[in-house]
């Protein structure tokens, strides 16, 4: 589990082709003196077993499915990534709750600067935008945003001087692919109140009805 805030950049540093997987070598910008073999980090969004560490080096293995669903499909060495270890019990909760577990792709249409800040659209697949809501929360490329608009086509975030910093977002250009990941309670929600497939019935007494009574809806 994450929060969507990037404690630091890395740069991949080697891609080694294992099958129809691959493993990336990666460096960090930061310390790994805390980082143990097994343990998870966010790589752009997605969650990434260490399976080796040296000093700030590391490796991680991508299996196809990882390939198919996220931008390392397209990586390239010298690239520079997001990175955030996984979060404690004990941390503060900064950003929103966040997997790891990226849901598809987007691509940023537009940047925009606007005083201080930088406004960007991101383009969506519809699967995904039914997960958006106003002032709602999306990690792009594992950074924990707030979306200010979004229709069936994608979504606007605004990026402040901080974020723009010290994390990919700030430098990628328009026509970059970003890893998504939604917001993990819509898609639980979703879940309770419709049937997952064929004739299945909802488990529990959860369903739209009472989350409109409840006010909840």
């Amino acid at each position: 589990m994450f929060t969507g805030i990037i404690e630091g950049l890395g740069t991949l540093a080697a891609i080694k082709t294992h099958g129809n997987g691959r493993r990336l070598v990666i460096e960090s910008d930061f310390d790994l003196n805390e980082v143990r073999i097994g343990d998870s980090i966010a790589v752009n969004g997605a969650c990434l077993t260490a399976v080796t560490i040296n000093g700030r080096r590391f490796e991680v293995d991508v299996s196809p499915e990882s390939l198919a669903t996220t931008t390392f499909n397209e990586a390239r060495t010298g690239e520079r990534l997001n990175l955030e270890r996984a979060l404690r019990l004990s941390d503060r909760l900064d950003g929103h709750l966040v997997s790891g577990h990226v849901d598809g792709i987007g691509v940023i249409q537009s940047r925009e600067r606007l005083d201080n800040a930088l406004l960007i659209r991101v383009a969506v697949p519809t699967e995904l935008s039914r997960y958006m809501i106003h002032k709602g929360s999306v990690a792009l490329d594992g950074v924990s945003l707030t979306i200010n608009r979004c229709d069936e086509t994608g979504l606007d975030v605004t990026i402040i001087p901080h974020t723009a910093q010290w994390t990919t977002i700030g430098f990628k250009p328009v026509g970059s692919r970003i890893n998504i990941e939604t917001d993990m309670i819509a898609k639980y929600v979703e879940r309770f109140t419709t049937a997952a497939r064929g004739t299945e019935k909802p488990a529990s007494a959860v369903d739209r009805e009472f989350l409109i009574k409840t006010g909840f809806l």
